[in-house]
């Protein structure tokens, strides 16, 4: 029985494998920090056999109220991810799985690979309304790349989309594809319709670093980029540094930010009620946008979700609100689940790579809906 994590965004310690009922595991911790959640491991086994995978103390971990009711997700081709029985007991969960297969994946969450990140940039440029662009580097010295879709005319709202500021998050650039399957499909009716208005400026990975490393929220160094907007450093930050730069220089009329909650089971956004600039207007156009994708899909809710800032008390460091705030726009941070939706539960799946994609088409449509009104 062996069990690693040298590869792509691998993580985790082994504590003792002895037997297949007797594997403890622990999760390491961003490097220069003290988040840990995300888990990445393969187990070489006998197959048909029952596997009892222990990963210890959680309860220090970065959320740990997201382990409650959370099942893992495990592939035998890295293809297709399926969720396995889990139980939490306060300290440690444990996976109780018998292999059909010599040779399982366990993860957090479906990974999303710095190769595949690399083939939806490549693929992405090869559409006649996409150009592929650098940004700078990070602290590991991988590419910051920026995807212009649309032609930025006079007139044209600049749509600004970035995902995964916290790696682990890897259904933000799975919902991210889908989102640019569908904006460059050129037999799509909306698509054609908002890039005869719009041009859209996406960041499908803000953190190449952390996502390679195996790391929950931090890049190489540590630092949590979603509290860097306010005072980005090529020092620190420089992922952040590089896209507001951009930012700065092509205007921004709207921006989604893309995560995933580690707790709650829910799709959801957290608007910028809190920030100095917030007017009658954002808020019109935060309303229009939610109700336009409620219509989408029943997928996203709008009941539960993060507790709205006082006026005046935002956190301007956060990604949505520093840009909100700054460009006086439409800000959003979008949230989806690690664990499943609870309104439309799938118990095979759970929140899946495929539903964020689609999640990601349906976006597109809120989009549409405020568009003119920007």
């Amino acid at each position: 029985m062996r069990i690693s994590c040298n590869f792509d965004s691998g993580n985790i310690q082994v504590v003792e494998a002895n037997s297949p009922d007797n594997i403890r595991l622990r999760i390491r911790k961003d490097n220069q920090s003290d988040f840990y959640q995300w888990f990445h491991f393969r187990l070489d086994s006998q197959s048909m056999q029952n596997h009892r995978l222990v990963i210890e103390d959680l309860a220090k971990s970065a959320y740990p109220d997201g382990w409650q009711g959370y099942q893992a997700v495990a592939s035998y081709d890295r293809q297709e991810w399926f969720r396995v029985d889990c139980e939490f007991d306060g300290n440690s969960l444990i996976i109780d799985h018998t292999p059909e297969y010599a040779t399982t994946y366990f993860a957090y969450f479906a990974p999303y690979s710095y190769e595949r990140h690399l083939d939806l940039l490549a693929w992405a440029q090869t559409s006649f309304d996409c150009e592929l662009s650098h940004l700078g580097e990070t602290l590991d010295g991988r590419d910051m790349s920026l995807l212009t879709i649309g032609q930025a005319e006079q007139g044209r709202k600049k749509i600004w989309i970035v995902a995964r500021q916290h790696p682990g998050e890897t259904m933000a650039e799975w919902l991210v594809e889908g989102l640019l399957e569908r904006l460059l499909d050129e037999d799509d009716g909306l698509a054609r319709s908002l890039l005869e208005q719009a041009v859209f400026y996406v960041v499908p990975n803000m953190n190449p670093d952390g996502a390679v490393r195996g790391h929950l929220r931090t890049n190489a160094k540590g630092i949590n980029l979603n509290r860097e907007w306010a005072h980005p450093s090529l020092e620190n930050s420089p992922e952040v540094f590089h896209v507001r730069n951009k930012m700065q220089q092509t205007g921004v009329d709207m921006f989604l930010d893309v995560h995933g909650d580690e707790a709650l089971p829910y799709n959801f956004v957290a608007g910028g009620e809190g920030i100095p600039n917030y007017s009658d207007k954002i808020a019109h156009l935060e309303s229009t946008f939610k109700q336009a994708l409620l219509i989408a899909t029943p997928e996203f809710q709008d009941t539960y979700g993060y507790p709205k800032d006082k006026p005046g008390e935002a956190n301007l460091t956060v990604g949505s609100n520093a840009v909100g705030n700054d460009f006086q726009c439409l800000a959003y941070t979008l949230e989806m689940p690690f664990k499943d939706n609870a309104e439309l539960p799938d118990a095979a799946y759970g929140w899946s790579p495929e539903r964020s994609k689609k999640l990601g088409q349906d976006v597109l449509v809120a989009i549409r809906a405020v568009l003119s009104q920007l």
